[in-house]
C-alpha cells in the first residue's frame, strides 16, 4: 500500500508543496528516503523510528520506501519528520489515509515523540491554503501559522496527539493567531532640536516612501533623525506583515508565535559585502535590501560603502525586487524599501562648516561625493543639507510637535494613497506610480508645467528626476489634503530635488 502525506519545501520566500509517498512492501527490512533529501532529512528515519517506538508502534520487518516528490527538487530541514511519520502511520492503517491526504504537515520529532517547533509555519500555511488543505504543525508554531485566515491550523504537542486526532479519539482544536507584538523603544522626533527642514523632508519621505539623502557635518544630527523615522511610519498592513514575515523567516529572523506590525529598520555597516546587501551565501539567503522590504534601509557613511555595493542598489530601487543568482540557486526576493542615506560633505567632514574650514576645499568634497555615481544619486527623491546645530538651539525647550503629531499627518497621507491606488496591482504609495498612472494622479496646470520646464532646463533634470519631482509634489499635496498639485507644492518638491545641484 502506498500512502500519501504532504509537506512543503522552501525556495526563497515561496513554499512549494511536496508529496510524501510511503510504501511498505515485501522484501529485506530497510528504511530508505529518496527524492534529493539533505542530511537532516535522511536522518529523519532514525527520529521517526524512535518516536514510533515510544508510542509502542513497531515498524514491520518489510521494506519501507519514502519518496519525496517532485524528486528533482532539493529537500532541506528537519520539518520532514512529521509528514514522514504521518505517511507511515497511514500506510500501516493506524490512521485514516484519506484524512492524512487532506493535510499539509511539518514538524521535527524528538526521540520520545514530542513535536519540536520549526521555522516555516507561516509560508507553509499559505501554501496549504492555496491547495485547499489544513495544516498540522507543532503547537508552538500554531499561533504563527494561524495568521493565515484561509487555512485551518492544527497545533499538536506530540505524535500521540496526532494519532489520537486522526483516529478520532481526541480532536485537536484549531490554533489561534498569536498576539501582535507591540512596538517598543521608538524614539521621538521631539528629541531633535532645530533641523526643521530636515524634519519636513523626513515627513515627506515617510508619507510617500521616497528615498532621502542627508548630507551634513559630523554631529549635525543625520543619524539621530534617521533613527526616529520608524516613529512616524504607519504600522504594516496585514498583507505587508505577511510579506515581511516570509522574508524574515527565510533569513531565520522570525520569532515563534506572532507577527510584528512594526516596519523593518535595517542599518548595515559600511563594510558590508555585496552578498550581505543584496543576498547570497548558502541557500541564497535574502540580504539587507530584502530584509528592509516594506520598511527602511538606512545606510550611514554612504560614500564609504564599496562602489560595487552601491551600484547594486540601482536596479532594486527601480524594480522593487532582486534576483539572487548563484550556481545552485536562483531566488527572487521582493525589496520595496525606503532608502535613507547619510553622508559627510567631504572626507574630513567640515567642508560646509565655516567655523572649521576644510583645507582642501572644494576638491575634497568633489572627490568624496564622486564615490556615489550620478545614476545612483539621481534615484534620490529628496536631497537636503543638514547644517550644524547652533548651540543656542540646544538650550531651547523641546519642540511642541513630536513624532505622534507628524505620524498622524503621515497616516492621513498614506490613507489617501491607499484609496487612490485601490485595485492597482503593485502600487501602494506615490513612489510606486509611473507612466500613465503618474500623469493621471499628478496633473499640472500651465503655471506648474512652466515652472517645472524652466527648472529642468536650467538645472538639467533627467527624465527620471522629472518624474520623481512629480511624485514628491503629489505627496506634499497629500500631506496638505489637497486634491490638485499647487505651484507651492511643486516648488517645494523642486527645492528638495535641486539641493546642491549646479546651474548649467
Amino acid at each position: 500500500m502506498v500512502a500519501h502525506a504532504y509537506t512543503v519545501a522552501f525556495e526563497g520566500v515561496e513554499a512549494r508543496l511536496v508529496e510524501v509517498q510511503c510504501a511498505v512492501s515485501p522484501g529485506l527490512p530497510a528504511f530508505s528516503i529518496v527524492g534529493l533529501p539533505d542530511k537532516a532529512v535522511s536522518e529523519a528515519r532514525d527520529r521517526v523510528r524512535a518516536a514510533l517506538t515510544a508510542l509502542a508502534i513497531a515498524l514491520p520487518s518489510k521494506r519501507i520506501t519514502v519518496n519525496l516528490s517532485p524528486a528533482d527538487m532539493p529537500k532541506e530541514g528537519s520539518h520532514f519528520d512529521l509528514p514522514i511519520a504521518l505517511g507511515l502511520l497511514a500506510a500501516l492503517d493506524i490512521v485514516s489515509a484519506e484524512a492524512v491526504s487532506r493535510t499539509v504537515a511539518l514538524g521535527e520529532l524528538s526521540l520520545d515523540g514530542t513535536l519540536v517547533p520549526v521555522l516555516g509555519a507561516l509560508p507553509a500555511a499559505m501554501a496549504a491554503a492555496e491547495d485547499d488543505r489544513q495544516l498540522l504543525c507543532p503547537r508552538a508554531s500554531g499561533p504563527e501559522a494561524a495568521w493565515v485566515d484561509a487555512c485551518t491550523v492544527l497545533g499538536a504537542g506530540s505524535l500521540m496527539d496526532v494519532v489520537r486526532h486522526f483516529s478520532g479519539q481526541s480532536v485537536i482544536a484549531p490554533a489561534m493567531a498569536g498576539v501582535i507584538a507591540p512596538e517598543t523603544g521608538l524614539k521621538d522626533l521631539r528629541d531633535v532640536k532645530g533641523q526643521e527642514r530636515a524634519k519636513r523632508a523626513l515627513e515627506i519621505a515617510a508619507a510617500g516612501r521616497h528615498h532621502l539623502m542627508l548630507t551634513g557635518t559630523p554631529g549635525s544630527g543625520k543619524s539621530m533623525l534617521a533613527a526616529r523615522l520608524p516613529g512616524i511610519l504607519p504600522p504594516l498592513t496585514p498583507l505587508e506583515a505577511l510579506e515581511t514575515s516570509m522574508i524574515h523567516f527565510v533569513a531565520g529572523l522570525l520569532d515563534q508565535g506572532g507577527l510584528s506590525r512594526a516596519r523593518p529598520f535595517r542599518e548595515p555597516h559600511h563594510t558590508a559585502s555585496i552578498a550581505a546587501i543584496t543576498g547570497g551565501g548558502r541557500g541564497a539567503k535574502p540580504g539587507e535590501i530584502s530584509l528592509a522590504h516594506n520598511g527602511v534601509l538606512f545606510m550611514d557613511e554612504f560614500p564609504e560603502f564599496p562602489r560595487a555595493v552601491l551600484e547594486t542598489l540601482r536596479q532594486p530601487i527601480e524594480t522593487g525586487e532582486v534576483v539572487v543568482a548563484r550556481a545552485n540557486a536562483h531566488v527572487r526576493y521582493p525589496c520595496r524599501f525606503m532608502l535613507i542615506a547619510a553622508a559627510n560633505p567631504c572626507k574630513c567632514g567640515y567642508l560646509s562648516d565655516p567655523a572649521q574650514a576644510c583645507a582642501r576645499a572644494p576638491g575634497c568634497g568633489a572627490d568624496y561625493m564622486a564615490r556615489v555615481s550620478g545614476p545612483l544619486m539621481d534615484r534620490f527623491d529628496l536631497r537636503i543639507e543638514v547644517p550644524p546645530v547652533v548651540f543656542t538651539d540646544l538650550n531651547l525647550p523641546p519642540p511642541t510637535e513630536g513624532s505622534a503629531e507628524i505620524a498622524a499627518r503621515v497616516a492621513a497621507a498614506r490613507a489617501r494613497q491607499t484609496a487612490r491606488f485601490e485595485g492597482v496591482a503593485g502600487v501602494r504609495t506615490n513612489a510606486d506610480a509611473e507612466g500613465q498612472l503618474l500623469e493621471e494622479i499628478a496633473p499640472l496646470d500651465a503655471e506648474g508645467r512652466d515652472l517645472l520646464s524652466r527648472a529642468a532646463d536650467r538645472f538639467g533634470l533627467s527624465a527620471r528626476g522629472y518624474h520623481r519631482v512629480l511624485r514628491v509634489a503629489r505627496t506634499i499635496a497629500d500631506l496638505d489634503g489637497a486634491d490638485a498639485i499647487a505651484r507651492h507644492h511643486l516648488a517645494e518638491a523642486l527645492g528638495y530635488r535641486l539641493s546642491g545641484a549646479k546651474e548649467r
